[in-house]
Parts: structure tokens; C-alpha cells; sequence
């Protein structure tokens, strides 16, 4: 309880310390708007990571395609999968996550100027305009989208279904889906509990997942590719895979559909 304590006394002190220069430059239109949104929530995410004794390996980094958009999906257990991705992913990057943290003081609104995407997923018209921006960062840059697909913390670490906002984003926008497990996470702080504890986040980025060819109807085959291969990297497999064929997952689902018909 101590240590919950200490975390929340820390972020407390850095989040105006970090978070009020990025509204202040946003508010300003400040050139130097896009520098300090590379630098503190970097120093945020790593000062709390400090505060909770968390240590954070990442696996895998070259696997990142360099100086080009991507789409990395990953499992999500707790808050913990969020800080140290925030604190030490090694490319630019941008999140697409739930709309409720935009009601976070001074986080929420820093996130918002530092170019994060909000999604609504009880709201179908909200959820499309997200990946609508989603897909217009994508272009007019070569960041890397980070998404959660299951959509929200699993209470027990398992992996759940994935959605399938981010296999259409990767279709439509022509870029590869970079599958990543998080390791470690659920242990410092499981959903549901506010208890910390110290211990190691295990990031292991696998292989990118290639798109060129797919369309809109290779969508749930991409998404049982990419769950597949963010399992195995649960599993410990190795970070080069290999990973389950789309073309084979379609060819598959054809034909059980021409079957059952």
C-alpha cells in the first residue's frame, strides 16, 4: 500500500509538471508543440515507472519498420502495459485508445494536443471518424499506431477476441500490423486492484504481419493471423515467427462458406 501510495503521489507532481507545457504550447501554437510531446510524456511515463520499482525490457525492437508508418496491436492487462510504452517505445508513435481518458485533468487534454486518438467504441459513428484520424496520421506521417484490440483489460491475462478497427486501418492504409506481447504487466497492477507492485514489463515485438493485396474482406483473417501471433509471443515463441498465413485463412474460410452452402 505504501508503494500504491508513493506512485500516486508522484504522478500527481508530474503530471501538471510535464502535462501544463504541452497545453500551454498547444494553446500558444508553439513550433516547439511537437518536440515536447516527444519529451515528457517520455519523463512522465519513466518517473512513474520509477516510483512503482518497475524495470522494462523490450525485445524486438528492430522488427519496427524504420522511417514508415505501422500498426502495432497488442494484448492489454493493466495500466502498466501503457507506461512503459509511453517511456521507452523505441519510434514515434501515436495511441488509439478509449474516449474516457479525455476526461482526465490535464492528461486528457495533453493527450489530445500531442495528436492521441480517442475511440468510442459504444458509438459506431465516433469509432469510424477514429480511424478516420487514424488513417490521415498514417499518411501524413510514418508513426506507429499503437492499438489494444481486445478493446479493454483482461481481469485474468488471458487474451481475448480481438475488434477490428485496426485490421481495416492496416488495409485501408497500406501498412503492415506489427503484433507485441506485454509480459509482466498484470502483476505490477492487475484490473481491478490499485494495489502496485514493483517487478519487470517484457515487451516482445514480433515480426511485422504484411498487407499488400489484402482488401476489406481479408479483415477477420488478418485479425485471427495477428491474435495468433501476439499468443505465441505470449508463449515465448520466437520474435521472427513464423506467423499463420492470411492467404491460407482465407482460402480456408472460402471454403468452408462454399461448403455450407
Amino acid at each position: 500500500m505504501i508503494r500504491t501510495l508513493w506512485v500516486g503521489l508522484v504522478s500527481l507532481l508530474l503530471t501538471p509538471w510535464y502535462g501544463l507545457p504541452i497545453l500551454i504550447r498547444a494553446a500558444l501554437g508553439s513550433r516547439r508543440l511537437g518536440q515536447t510531446c516527444g519529451i515528457n510524456p517520455r519523463k512522465w511515463s519513466a518517473g512513474i515507472l520509477w516510483a512503482a520499482g518497475v524495470r522494462v525490457v523490450i525485445e524486438g525492437a528492430e522488427n519496427l519498420p524504420q522511417e514508415r508508418p505501422a500498426i502495432m496491436v497488442a494484448n492489454h492487462q493493466s495500466w502498466f502495459d501503457v507506461f512503459p510504452l509511453v517511456a521507452y517505445f523505441p519510434r514515434d508513435y501515436r495511441f488509439v485508445a478509449k474516449k474516457e481518458l479525455e476526461s482526465v485533468p490535464i492528461f486528457g487534454p495533453s493527450w489530445q494536443a500531442c495528436g492521441h486518438i480517442s475511440i468510442d467504441r459504444a458509438d459506431l459513428s465516433n469509432a469510424i471518424a477514429a480511424l478516420e484520424s487514424a488513417g490521415k496520421v498514417v499518411r501524413e506521417g510514418a508513426p506507429v499506431i499503437i492499438m489494444f484490440p481486445e478493446g479493454t483489460r483482461s481481469a485474468t491475462g488471458q487474451l481475448g477476441d480481438f475488434k477490428k478497427g485496426a485490421f481495416v486501418l492496416a488495409i485501408q492504409a497500406a501498412v503492415p500490423i506489427v503484433p507485441a506481447a506485454i509480459l509482466g504487466s498484470n502483476e505490477v497492477m492487475p484490473k481491478g486492484s490499485w494495489r502496485i507492485r514493483s517487478g519487470t514489463v517484457r515487451i516482445r515485438i514480433g515480426a511485422p504481419i504484411p498487407v499488400a493485396g489484402l482488401t476489406h474482406d481479408d479483415r477477420d483473417a488478418l485479425s485471427r493471423v495477428a491474435r495468433g501471433a501476439v499468443a505465441r509471443l505470449k508463449e515465448g515463441a520466437p520474435l521472427q515467427g513464423p506467423w499463420d498465413s492470411v492467404a491460407e485463412l482465407r482460402g480456408s474460410n472460402r471454403s468452408r462458406t462454399k461448403g455450407g452452402t
